[in-house]
């Protein structure tokens, strides 16, 4: 959605879930809102809804955060919250779209302005990013045609189980678990009780 310019952003902005307004080629930490990154995860689907179900990308953070090192796991779980923002754009059409990178990049440095984080996404993210694929291709993508992603060379993430939840479910357990990494509580704009996010490898450590 497109609105005036007339106030502090530059550029056209966008309407937010919560009701904010946000200038996406002038991001700034103060207008980024962990209700609305939860929110609109919760609703896009990975893979560009090419998949045999509905799988969030609240759901893949979720388990990248469970997977890295304690140190990596805020990262982890931020590390898509510029789609919330500029949306998903699939591998191979972001590869020769250097725009829409250097946007992306832009919201991603205010978000890690607004959590405390190094701008740099840390290597083990990057990698367990990409690792991830095998373990999401072989669940939700089973008429993939074969041939290689690029990542066949890697190793599949261990011990990895998926729940596919639906869009509000993906939502509220993302909000959760940044409340516990950042230690800040927040209402739950869903109005339900916590959801319980229990598989054996997401409760190993008490991360």
């Amino acid at each position: 959605m497109n609105g005036s310019t007339q106030s502090r952003g530059k550029g056209s902005w966008m309407q937010t879930w919560s009701g904010g307004r946000f200038f996406p080629m002038d991001p700034n930490p103060d207008d980024i809102n962990p209700d609305d990154i939860a929110h609109a995860l919760g609703m896009l689907c990975r893979y560009n809804g090419h998949v045999d179900q509905f799988y969030s990308v609240a759901e893949h953070c979720l388990h990248l955060s469970y997977m890295v090192s304690p140190e990596n796991a805020l990262w982890a779980l931020l590390h898509d919250a510029t789609e919330a923002y500029v949306g998903d754009m699939i591998r191979p059409l972001k590869q020769h779209m250097p725009d829409y990178v250097a946007a992306e990049n832009r919201v991603m440095w205010a978000i890690c302005d607004k959590y405390g984080l190094d701008r740099k996404m840390p290597a083990q993210v990057r990698e367990y990013d990409t690792r991830i694929l095998l373990n999401e291709r072989e669940r939700f993508i089973t008429r993939a045609p074969g041939g290689d992603w690029g990542n066949d060379d890697l190793e599949p993430l261990p011990g990895l189980g998926f729940f596919a939840y639906g869009p509000a479910d993906a939502a509220r357990t993302w909000l959760r678990r940044l409340e516990h990494l950042t230690g800040v509580n927040r209402q739950d704009v869903y109005g339900e009780d916590d959801l319980a996010f229990t598989t054996a490898h997401h409760l190993k450590g008490n991360r």
